[in-house]
């Protein structure tokens, strides 16, 4: 199939309030396209999962990767649990917080207590809060 073909096909399937749109997102490079994705993923506070990549045009897809394989994380904090006290030494260890601050942050749950963490430090951070009780979103 040529590309004129799939063009074609994709312009077909796309409803017309949607054809501007789609015309826009067809323009954008794939750094942008990525771009637009995580601003859309903190915006409505979802993430970019496989049935997303597969519903986005071959273009993007090169963008729908990208997002995947992110480098940093945000460790959220979604519940404190039964041992808050040890959830409490985590959160401090990790962010080198007080005492008060970290017992405020570990109240606010869901909170994020580590932003733009790495995959693997996220990981240990998400074990250590789960070994001690919370439960943990990895953004």
């Amino acid at each position: 199939m040529s590309e004129d073909t799939q063009k074609t096909e994709v312009t077909k399937a796309v409803p017309e309030k949607f054809k501007a749109l789609v015309q826009q997102i067809e323009t954008m490079s794939v750094l942008d396209l990525s771009e637009l994705v995580k601003v859309l993923e903190d915006k409505f506070g979802v993430s970019a999962a496989a049935p997303m990549a597969m519903a986005m045009m071959p273009a993007a897809g090169a963008a729908a990767e990208a997002v995947e394989e992110k480098d940093s994380f945000n460790v959220e904090l979604a519940e404190v649990g039964s041992n808050k006290i040890a959830v409490i030494k985590v959160i401090r260890e990790a962010t080198n917080l007080g005492l008060k601050e970290a017992k405020d942050m570990a109240d606010a749950a869901p909170k994020v207590i580590k932003e733009g963490a790495k995959k693997e430090e996220a990981e240990q951070l998400k074990k250590k809060l789960e070994d001690a009780g919370a439960k943990v979103n990895l953004k």
